[in-house]
């Protein structure tokens, strides 16, 4: 944990629990290691609802914390199933454990992933085409909306944890879905064949990452100083891109790529095929990201559904609700031109104005705070992926 901080005197973390193996040892290292130091730990146990028993697990998740001296919360979410069911329930799990911490202030979430599954991760996008930012897996800290993200285990194989909760007499819970080939993950879990996490494979992927993670740090400076002659990006979620201060080499790409994720809302950056034939073209549309004329701005056919507006949530993984009239939804504001002459005023492009976020009631819009109309909302430009880099 050292290395991760620093945490001050008394640090108050929280840690995501499943009830599986790897959680459940974190939970209990974070729970010494909080306590040593005058501190305090919190479980974050979430119910996704995909599963008839998972209320029941969560359950015996949040049990088996307490018998461990580890207050715990259940958060339950009734997810419904469909495509990438997987991925979309490690995404919902995710930001709805932030959002608690956010609202507990609680500064630290710690994560159970370990060697192995940054092996998988690795492989994963290698399959998928990602580019060298993606090939260096997940970072051990990264910042999320309120919270820091720390993986502390994410270089220690998982029978070490496995051997570490059998010393502690804690059977942990088997999710049938980890083993399911069903699932692409699952099935590059069997093809590694390699359940402890200590084999050739393992750590040579995950050296892998280690290696492209140094070369990450390096283009993300690299990355920074380019965008800083090249781009201006404005608080409504849209940017003014000068292409020839970009250029076309590596360091362009990567930092156009840097920014397709943070103006989509996406968690991660698009395929470098297409990043590369873009840069080429100097304008087009790629991660529901239009480029035309030297502008950058949402794509209105591909941002999210209306969802309710409530405190707290992210809609379109770029807009964070703060404030909003009651019974409220948002969604993007659309063909709607009664902004037009006020974006005009402001200086924005009238195109911008379709993925503009708007508050709505009965189908009305009440609000659209990025265009200083209504009143009692507010919202925060908060990408899901995080700042640019």
């Amino acid at each position: 944990m050292a290395p991760l901080g620093p945490f001050g005197s008394a640090p108050h973390l929280a840690v995501g629990v499943s009830g599986g193996p790897h959680s459940l040892a974190l939970a209990l290292l974070a729970r010494d290691w909080a306590q040593a130091r005058g501190g305090s730990l919190l479980g974050l146990v979430v119910d996704h609802g995909l599963r008839p028993e998972s209320a029941e697990e969560a359950r015996w998740a949040a049990e088996t914390l307490r018998c461990h001296r580890i207050p715990s919360e259940v958060i339950s979410l009734g997810l419904p199933g469909g495509a990438a069911m997987q991925e979309r329930a490690r995404a919902a799990r995710l930001e709805a454990m932030l959002d608690r911490c956010g609202a507990l202030g609680l500064p630290w979430l710690l994560l159970g992933q370990h060697r192995a599954d940054q092996a998988e991760t690795v492989l994963f996008r290698a399959l998928r085409g990602s580019g060298p930012a993606g090939l260096a897996g997940v970072p051990v800290a990264r910042a999320a909306g309120e919270a820091l993200l720390l993986r502390p285990l994410l270089d220690m194989a998982p029978a070490r944890l496995e051997a570490l909760l059998k010393a502690n007499g804690v059977v942990p819970l088997r999710d049938p879905s980890n083993l399911n080939p069903r699932f692409m993950r699952a099935r590059l879990r069997l093809s590694l064949a390699d359940p402890d996490g200590q084999g050739a494979g393992v750590a040579a992927l995950a050296e892998a990452g280690r290696a492209f993670a140094r070369r990450r740090e390096r283009q993300e400076d690299a990355v920074a100083a380019r965008l800083a002659g090249a781009l201006r990006l404005a608080p409504e979620g849209w940017a003014r891109l000068d292409a020839t201060a970009l250029g076309q080499d590596t360091v362009a790409m990567a930092a156009l790529a840097s920014l397709l994720r943070l103006l989509s809302g996406a968690e991660h950056t698009p395929g470098q095929e297409g990043v590369a034939a873009l840069l080429r073209r100097g304008q087009g549309t790629l991660h529901g990201v239009q480029w035309r004329d030297g502008l950058l701005c949402r794509e209105a056919a591909a941002c999210a559904p209306p969802l309710p507006a409530t405190i707290g949530a992210r809609w379109d993984g770029r807009w964070r609700v703060l404030a909003a009239p009651e019974d409220s939804s948002i969604g993007a504001l659309g063909p709607e031109s009664a902004g037009v002459a006020r974006a005009a005023r402001r200086g924005m492009p009238a195109r911008v104005l379709a993925g503009l976020p708007a508050l709505r009631r009965g189908g009305e819009v009440v609000a659209v705070p990025a265009l200083g109309l209504g009143e009692g909302a507010r919202l925060a430009f908060d990408p899901a992926g995080g700042p640019l880099g």
